[in-house]
């Protein structure tokens, strides 16, 4: 890219000098998956240890820099620093007017749109949100699920549309608008249905480890705490055929008791939690009155979960 003539009049770019702050779980993957559609990762900003192991790891041929000297070089500019660092990243960087006029920056947070970004376009960069609808945790697998993963993207105009576009295509996954108003209701779901799953399988598996405390049969596990243990592999197939008929079927794949509106069972169940936890009991309630409301069961049973 030679001037910024060629950045708006070429959408798709087949080759840019690519700049990463920072090389964190995000910014690594995203990365390397961009110098695998060709692009050319020069240079990172990584501080901490677990940074530059990453870098060195995805991108060794990156050279690691300052954020300013990865800025000023870059063609595209990739910033995937956590979102509450993202604005004062962004004034930092325009207060040294570190981005050239013409530059792609491209945020990957999921909370916001374009407008944080407004100090780098007033200096003339083209400012774009691309965020991976995936979670990332810092292992070989990253990059894999960038394939075919779904990433909100958000532009100011349609040039800006084809290039977050074609990066993400390259990148193997599946574009998907979003309106810079609808950001943050976006990143509300997404952690909603994502971080939320996580807490739920994982007190689902503290009662079933409960549960299956004592003698077992001859040659079972030994139940303990540690991850992937018999709770969790009796719970996951349970817990993906759950997961997959929700995506597939809506409200209509719920079952069990409050889907029939069994007051009894229920009661049990609460009785049961909050002896061995009355925080993990308080969540099952909370959730089984959503999950009511959803299946409109018996009004008995709404009561009982309102503690009415």
């Amino acid at each position: 890219m030679t001037s910024d003539k060629d950045v708006w009049s070429d959408p798709a770019p087949a080759r840019l000098t690519v700049g990463i702050v920072s090389a964190g779980r995000v910014g690594s993957a995203v990365g390397a998956a961009l110098e695998r559609a060709g692009h050319v990762v020069f240079g990172v900003s990584a501080i901490s240890d677990a940074s530059l192991r990453r870098a060195a790891a995805r991108l060794p041929e990156s050279q690691i820099l300052p954020a300013e000297d990865v800025a000023a070089r870059s063609e595209l500019l990739v910033l995937a620093v956590p979102d509450s660092e993202l604005a004062a990243l962004v004034a930092g960087l325009a207060a040294a007017n570190a981005v050239r006029p013409g530059t792609i920056v491209a945020h990957t947070s999921g909370a916001n749109g374009i407008g944080i970004l407004a100090p780098l376009t007033a200096l003339g960069a083209l400012p774009l949100a691309i965020h991976p609808a995936m979670t990332f945790t810092g292992h070989d697998e990253d990059v894999a699920r960038l394939v075919n993963a779904c990433f909100g993207i958000t532009a100011a105009d349609d040039i800006g549309y084809a290039i977050a576009q074609s990066l993400v295509i390259e990148m193997g996954g599946e574009p998907v608008r979003v309106a810079e108003e609808n950001r943050t209701l976006y990143h509300a779901a997404l952690a909603h249905g994502s971080n939320h799953l996580v807490t739920l399988i994982v007190d689902a598996v503290e009662a079933l480890r409960a549960a299956l405390a004592g003698p077992g049969l001859l040659g079972q596990q030994v139940i303990d705490d540690q991850p992937n243990g018999l709770a969790e592999r009796m719970l996951a197939p349970l817990a993906s055929a759950a997961l997959d008929n929700a995506l597939r079927r809506g409200p209509a794949a719920l079952t069990g008791p409050v889907a029939r509106g069994d007051v009894a069972a229920v009661a049990a169940h609460l009785s049961a939690l909050e002896a061995l936890n009355p925080r993990l009991a308080a969540g099952y309630r909370a959730q089984s009155l959503r999950s009511a409301e959803r299946a409109q069961p018996n009004p008995d049973l709404l009561d009982l979960l309102e503690g009415r």
